[in-house]
C-alpha cells in the first residue's frame, strides 16, 4: 500500500474491517494518530495505519490492555515481555477458572447444600503449603509412632497426593473428595486401626523380611475364584478359607482355632472398608496413575466365606 496516500478515517474503516467509531477511539487515544487533516478538519490517515489498526486489533483479541497497546505499537516496550507477562496472567486465569469448572460440576453430580458447596470451595481453595499441611496431618495420625522404617516410609510415600501445578478438572474434584475423606473422623479411626494391625503383624516373626500383607494374599488366592463365580459358602471354597487362615495363623504365631478365624474376620472386616477403595481411586486420579484394580469384591468374598464357616 502506498505510504503518500492519505485516507479519510471511512475508508480506513472499510480497508480494516473496523467501525469508523473504534478508529476514532484509537486515534482519540494517540494509539492511531492521523498523519494529516483536510481543509474541512477531517482526519486522514496513510496507510502505515492500516498495518499499525491490524496489529492493534490483534493485540485486542490477546487481551492487551489499550495502554500497553499504545506503548507496544509506539516500540516502547517489547512485545515477548509483554506477551510473556500476560501469558502468564492467563495460566492464573485458566486454573481459577478449571477450579470453577470442577467445583460447578461437583456441585451439580452430588447435589450439594449450599453449606456443603462452601465447605468444597474452602477445600479446593487452599494453597500448597495448606494442601501440604493437611495431608501431612492426616498421614502423621494414620501412621505416627507406628514404625520408622523404610517400608512404613515407602507406604506413607505411596499414600500421599501430589496435586500437579496445572490439574485438570477430574483431579481438582478428586482432590476436594480426597481432603473430605480424610477429614472424616471416622474414616482416620478407620485408617488408624488398620495401620496398627499392619504393624503389629510386621513386628511379629523376622522384622528384617516384610511380610505380606492379607490384602495381597486375598487378592491372589480369591481372585481367581471370585472371576470363575465359585459360591463363599461352598465346600469348593475351603481351602481358600484355610490357606487365609494359614496366613494369618503364621502371621500372629498361633494356631488355626477359632479365635483365630474371628481375628482373621475382623482384619478383613477392617481392611474391607469400601473408603479405603475410594481413597486408593482418589489418589490414582490425583496423581496420574493409573485406575487401581478394586479389592472390594475379593475382601467382600473373603468376609462371607470366612464368617459362614464360623457359623456353621
Amino acid at each position: 500500500m502506498d505510504g503518500d496516500t492519505l485516507y479519510s478515517i471511512g475508508e480506513l474503516a472499510r480497508r480494516t474491517g473496523l467501525t469508523v467509531k473504534t478508529i476514532r477511539f484509537y486515534s482519540d487515544r494517540g494509539i492511531v494518530a492521523p498523519t494529516d487533516r483536510s481543509p474541512a478538519g477531517y482526519r486522514r490517515y496513510n496507510g502505515d495505519a492500516v498495518a499499525r489498526l491490524d496489529l492493534v486489533r490483534t493485540l485486542r483479541d490477546l487481551g492487551l490492555d489499550l495502554s500497553t497497546i499504545r506503548r507496544v505499537v509506539d516500540r516502547e516496550l517489547a512485545l515477548p515481555e509483554v506477551a510473556a507477562a500476560h501469558a502468564g496472567a492467563l495460566a492464573v486465569q485458566i486454573r481459577v477458572l478449571r477450579l470453577r469448572h470442577a467445583l460447578l460440576t461437583a456441585v451439580a453430580e452430588r447435589g450439594l447444600t449450599a453449606e456443603e458447596a462452601d465447605v468444597m470451595h474452602r477445600l479446593a481453595q487452599l494453597s500448597e503449603d495448606e494442601r501440604r499441611r493437611l495431608i501431612g496431618e492426616f498421614l502423621d495420625a494414620a501412621f505416627g509412632g507406628l514404625g520408622s522404617g523404610a517400608a512404613f516410609a515407602g507406604v506413607r510415600r505411596s499414600m500421599s497426593p501430589e496435586m500437579p501445578d496445572s490439574p485438570d478438572a477430574e483431579q481438582l474434584r478428586a482432590w476436594v473428595e480426597w481432603a473430605e475423606l480424610v477429614l472424616d473422623p471416622d474414616f482416620r479411626a478407620g485408617m488408624r486401626r488398620m495401620v496398627e494391625d499392619h504393624a503389629a503383624e510386621q513386628a511379629l516373626g523376622d522384622t528384617a523380611t516384610p511380610r505380606r500383607g492379607l490384602a495381597a494374599v486375598v487378592r491372589d488366592r480369591v481372585g481367581p475364584a471370585l472371576a470363575a463365580g465359585m459360591d463363599p459358602a461352598s465346600r469348593r471354597a475351603d481351602p481358600i478359607v484355610a490357606a487365609l487362615a494359614a496366613h494369618q495363623a503364621q502371621v500372629l504365631g498361633r494356631p488355626d482355632d477359632n479365635e483365630l478365624r474371628r481375628l482373621l474376620l475382623a482384619r478383613l472386616e477392617s481392611v474391607s472398608d469400601p473408603r479405603r477403595d475410594r481413597y486408593v481411586e482418589l489418589l490414582a486420579v490425583i496423581n496420574g496413575w493409573p485406575a487401581p484394580e478394586s479389592l472390594a469384591p475379593a475382601l467382600g468374598w473373603s468376609v462371607q466365606a470366612v464368617r459362614v464357616r464360623m457359623e456353621r
